[in-house]
């Protein structure tokens, strides 16, 4: 059986990153065989088994043709007589396209290799253009890949302009739009996957709600940055360092901001409501990606609160805590750390102001905590019943919010000299 390592695992291997999954490719075998040899089959669309021993996924080596619309519509050719060279060529970028031998040689016909080098995402070949969720992928391996230094060829930008143009991005389903976009958000710098889906004129079909933000001007005293969409841009990379990884705080990052968009011309740069005007397009853009719950509520939730938490200190205690009470902080306490962060995200990026304090991060985590340490049994009396017992509770954790910041402005005190 004629085994070779291919895709990522080589890629990632050549830039020096730390390995991931590794995916193998089999040539010369039929599905009969693999399963003789002791593989199970998870394949639907093509022959893709696990491994017995490793249960890493062996794919036969195959081919594509084109015979639809959309990313679903091709006919895959599995056989023996499928070469690893033809395997190699169907798929997206060549640095994407090199096979490892057992010994360790590179199998590298598309010259993926010196591309890692120079630091170029290009495409295969022709067939690049038959598949419409290649624009997403190439967006979404620039957010990885950008900080390494890496650009789109400028021929295979051409490619994907001509793709969005020819309107077959509209027939991603939700589903893959989102995992793109997910995969994204969780890498390193999620503005360059904006900036090379709009490069490619496909962030106005993708995601129109974002792509509305750029060219609509902020006050420069706030945002030095004044673009909007720039000031998403940098938001997003601030989210993905404060929380790297975390897709659910990239997300609400992402959108907190989209009232931005709606604002009147004669209102501008000024933008009076844009939390609440935000929250429709937010909806409207979760129900249209079929958005996970997790994300879509921290999302509101931050659309919503977070000019609230900007000037936390001006809040009264109750308003504070009807802010908590707003983001069911009481039942689900993680979400509150998660809303700091985006806002920490917002207010850290603008341009010249990443390094700035935002002491409001910790002091609403603190807030909460304290509000949280009161319980019903603390507050419940003989004879209380339902609202009775509500009201006593708000009150009680209106006045620990109350104690724990009277507290924090209580000078030190020590032992005398």
């Amino acid at each position: 059986m004629q085994t070779y390592l291919v895709g990522g695992a080589v890629r990632d291997r050549l830039l020096g990153l730390p390995p991931g999954d590794r995916d193998w490719v089999v040539v010369g075998q039929t599905p009969e065989a693999m399963l003789a040899a002791g593989f199970r089959p998870v394949g639907r669309d093509f022959p893709v088994f696990l491994h017995p021993q490793t249960a890493e996924e062996h794919a036969l080596a195959r081919t594509e043709r084109k015979s639809g619309r959309g990313y679903r519509g091709f006919v895959v050719h599995a056989d023996p007589s499928v070469t690893l060279e033809e395997d190699l060529g169907r798929r997206d970028f060549t640095i994407n396209a090199i096979a490892q031998d057992g010994q360790g040689r590179l199998v590298d016909p598309f010259g993926g290799a010196r591309d890692i080098e120079a630091r170029v995402l290009r495409h295969v070949g022709p067939a690049f253009v038959e598949d419409p969720l290649r624009v997403l992928r190439a967006a979404r391996f620039m957010a990885r890949l950008a900080p390494l230094g890496f650009r789109v060829a400028a021929e295979t930008m051409a490619l994907m302009r001509a793709m969005a143009a020819s309107g077959e991005l509209a027939d991603l389903v939700p589903e893959r739009v989102w995992q793109e976009l997910c995969k994204a958000l969780s890498a390193a710098q999620p503005s360059a996957f904006l900036r090379t889906l709009r490069e490619a004129d496909a962030l106005a079909v993708v995601l129109p709600e974002v792509d509305a933000l750029y060219g609509v001007p902020q006050r420069a005293e706030f945002h030095p940055e004044v673009d909007t969409g720039r000031h998403q841009e940098l938001v997003s990379d601030m989210a993905a360092t404060l929380a790297p990884g975390d897709a659910v705080v990239g997300f609400a990052a992402l959108t907190h901001d989209l009232g931005k968009a709606l604002t009147p011309a004669d209102a501008l740069p000024r933008h009076i409501g844009h939390e609440q005007a935000g929250l429709a397009p937010l909806r409207g853009l979760c129900e249209r990606l079929k958005v996970p719950s997790e994300h879509r509520e921290l999302a509101v939730m931050a659309c919503r609160e977070h000019l609230n938490v900007h000037r936390l200190a001006e809040l009264r205690d109750a308003t504070v805590h009807d802010l908590l009470q707003r983001c069911d902080a009481f039942r689900k306490p993680a979400r509150i750390a998660r809303l700091a962060i985006v806002c920490e995200a917002d207010k850290r990026g603008r341009e010249g102001l990443q390094d700035r304090p935002y002491p409001q991060a910790a002091e609403l985590q603190r807030l909460h905590a304290a509000a949280l340490a009161v319980g019903a049994r603390d507050v419940v009396r003989d004879g209380m019943e339902g609202p009775r017992i509500g009201e006593a509770l708000r009150k009680a954790r209106i006045r620990a919010i109350g104690m724990a910041r009277a507290a924090s402005t209580q000078p030190e005190t020590g032992p005398p000299p």
